[in-house]
């Protein structure tokens, strides 16, 4: 088989995967409609009782987004140091492992 034809059978594949996957989808939301789009609706209700972590009245926007910066802020950080400690674990077991290993 050629390059070429083998790039047309690969992308045939590829767009033959995504159109069944998408069947598929629909299919479920076809046999499923009723609890989809009550879904849908009890997440319109809760989303109408959410308070947002801003003041309009205030005009300076450190002060308005104020809430929603820090919170930013430390989601950030405690995402960096959970990447750290994960990542130190890792190598630490990999160290430990591949010393008895040896």
């Amino acid at each position: 088989m050629s390059p070429a034809t083998a790039h047309i059978v690969q992308q045939s594949l590829y767009w033959a995967g995504w159109i069944a996957f998408a069947a598929f989808v629909l299919w479920l939301l076809y046999r499923n409609g009723a609890k989809v789009s009550g879904f849908f609706g009890e997440t319109v209700a809760e989303l109408k009782k959410c308070t947002w972590p801003w003041n309009p009245a205030e005009s300076d926007f450190r002060k308005k987004y104020k809430e929603l910066i820090d919170s930013t802020l430390v989601v950030a950080v405690f995402s960096i140091l959970l990447a750290a400690f994960i990542t130190s674990s890792d190598f630490l077991l990999v160290q430990v492992i591949g010393f008895f290993t040896r």
